[in-house]
């Protein structure tokens, strides 16, 4: 596997050589100072170039960075947004295990996208002076009463539709309710308690995957319980322990920014969610 040495060589001296490539600069994890450094890593990389059109129509423009297993044009996929005069990119996996994410920008694009980053080349100074090398911008935000309030709703809210999909058994609805709906606001409310106690001044990442570094052992293992094997009962129990986590946080986050909290919207919630598991699978009304 190369290393970050010969990666880092290989991606400046491709930006010195191409009189296309004005400036170059490397963003994500990599230049995050708080972010420890592994072997899966990717090279976020950006490169300013007066055009798009001939990196993209010379496909194998890219064979200098490496043998590849495979890759993807992302301004090509229908799943993702494109605007290929300004912007378009390869992203790449080595077979020697590096991963490439590289894209061609014009200089506006560039400059309007630019968030952590350190710049390598800079053929005409056209990077900003001051580099941005914290992660500031990523640092969990401060709520407010009404952000609280809408979290705790959707959270209670939204488990009407886990109950009686368990009812029915339509695990994959299920599924997607309670990971895509339910566990965002759980995962949210742990993200504003980390930040009261790190005075909002913390990023715990992408689909808070650093919480772990901040939260007791206790917690973290109590939330990794509120996933399930796609088995009814093993659902309910992992639900139920969902429910238990959110109160015991909202109640904590209520009182250091001193919200208001319903819990009696909880409580009534709560009691629906066991009203439904033990209600037989022939029942002819809810009540």
């Amino acid at each position: 596997m190369r290393s970050e040495k010969e990666m880092l060589s290989l991606i400046v001296d491709t930006a010195v050589h191409d009189s296309r490539i004005r400036a170059a600069y490397l963003e994500g994890s990599r230049t995050n100072p708080n972010v420890s450094k592994d072997i899966f890593q990717d090279y976020d990389v950006g490169y300013v170039v007066t055009e798009t059109q001939s990196f993209i129509e010379n496909k194998n423009w890219i064979d200098r960075f490496g043998e590849r297993l495979y890759m993807q044009y992302p301004e090509e996929n229908t799943f993702y947004p494109s605007d290929v005069e300004n912007c378009y990119g390869w992203l790449i996996q080595f077979a020697d295990g590096n991963r490439l994410d590289l894209h061609v920008r014009t200089l506006e694009n560039a400059l309007n996208n630019l968030e952590l980053y350190k710049t390598l080349v800079d053929k005409d100074n056209l990077m900003p002076k001051r580099q941005m090398i914290s992660d500031k911008k990523y640092w969990v935000k401060k709520p407010t009463a009404k952000q609280f309030h809408c979290t705790c709703n959707e959270f209670w809210w939204c488990l009407n539709n886990v109950a009686k999909g368990l009812w029915r058994k339509e695990i994959p609805y299920v599924m997607d309710m309670i990971n895509f709906q339910i566990r965002p606001m759980l995962r949210q409310l742990l993200e504003w308690k980390i930040g009261i106690e790190n005075s909002f001044s913390v990023n715990v990442g992408k689909s808070a995957k650093y919480m772990d570094r901040y939260i007791s052992k206790e917690t973290y293992q109590q939330y990794l319980r509120t996933y399930s094997t796609a088995q009814v009962e093993a659902i309910w129990d992992a639900v139920f322990i969902m429910c238990d986590l959110f109160e015991d946080i909202a109640a904590e986050v209520s009182d250091k920014l001193n919200f208001s909290y319903d819990s009696v919207e909880a409580r009534n919630s709560k009691e629906y969610l066991q009203h439904v598991r033990n209600l037989p699978p022939d029942a002819t009304g809810v009540y």
